[in-house]
């Protein structure tokens, strides 16, 4: 990269930090690049809008750790409760094995 390229690189990243804003690199699907590149430009907004989206975000990817019970709870919202399903194993005494 030349010397002018990459002092405007730093320049740009510099002016970034100083309004708040930070670059990282995320993974995801190709088709999920437009949405993802949309979600962050709202946040970094950081108006009333971009409030809602990143509790509403927030609140949908990572539950309070506090929250008890989300194992049970997903369990009693399978779409196997009720199945009567067949979940004992034969118990035996197991093979000889010469060695």
């Amino acid at each position: 990269m030349a010397d002018a390229q990459r002092r405007a690189v730093e320049n740009n990243r510099r002016r970034l930090r100083e309004q708040g804003l930070d670059r990282f690199e995320v993974r995801g699907l190709e088709s999920d690049k437009a949405l993802l590149r949309a979600v962050a430009k709202r946040l970094a907004r950081n108006d009333e809008a971009g409030a809602r989206l990143r509790a509403d975000i927030e609140a949908r990817v990572s539950p309070s750790p506090d929250q008890r019970g989300g194992i049970l709870r997903a369990f009693r919202q399978s779409p196997l409760v009720g199945a009567d399903l067949e979940l004992d194993r034969e118990t035996t005494a197991g093979r000889d094995v010469d060695l």
